[in-house]
């Protein structure tokens, strides 16, 4: 029972959901399994909490590697959350001129700025690597790629100013008709992909979760 139940339960939210969007009768329904998944989805968020905090906290007991940034983790969570709670003014945390947002706007914004300033010489790497013309597909990729820097930075389009605008022309080009094609082509195997996920779950197919894992 432990596992039949979870599974039944599943498929019948499930099923309701996508009917519901050809019977509209059926969207009371709907409606009351949304509700539930949000009053489920708070719990999860302590349940998360909880989680993180025994993480960090059994690693920092035992004193294992990296240990100080569990320290940093735990701390910035707590500070964090105090701030944003207690000390808004009566306004939502996320207003300007809270000393929430200004923590967000001062602290988090410029560190994930900088995170993704310091992905980007690893994305140089991987681009090095992967843009070896090796073979006609290498090749293409690494010519499409060449032509769309110089079409896009500020030296490029100043060196296409000198060739009647032809790189920055033919940068356009490719994300409008190739690269729209490709993306397209992935979102529509991203749309199938997730489909088939769905229904294995609903149907109880997915082995981990039908085994409770």
């Amino acid at each position: 029972m432990r596992r039949e139940v979870p599974l039944v339960l599943t498929a019948i939210v499930g099923i309701t959901m996508i009917i519901a969007h050809f019977i509209p009768p059926l969207n009371i329904l709907k409606n009351l399994f949304e509700d539930w998944f949000f009053i489920i989805a708070a719990f999860a968020i302590y349940l998360g909490i909880l989680n993180l905090i025994l993480i960090n906290g059994d690693k920092i007991y035992k004193k294992q590697k990296g240990w100080p940034f569990g320290v940093v983790v735990i701390l910035g969570f707590l500070v964090i959350t105090v701030i944003g709670i207690f000390f808004s003014g009566g306004k939502s945390f996320q207003d300007p001129g809270t000393p929430f947002y200004y923590i967000y706007m001062n602290l988090y914004y410029p560190l994930s700025a900088t995170m993704f300033a310091l992905l980007a010489f690893f994305v140089a790497s991987a681009s090095y690597r992967a843009f070896r013309a090796r073979n006609v597909e290498a090749t293409m990729l690494l010519g499409a790629a060449f032509i769309l820097m110089l079409g896009r930075v500020p030296i490029g389009y100043w060196i296409s100013t000198w060739l009647g605008h032809t790189l920055a022309n033919a940068a356009d080009w490719i994300m409008d008709f190739p690269q729209l094609a490709g993306q397209r082509a992935i979102m529509i195997g991203i749309a199938l992909g997730v489909v088939s996920s769905a229904l294995r779950v609903i149907l109880g197919l997915e082995r981990a979760y039908s085994a409770g894992e």
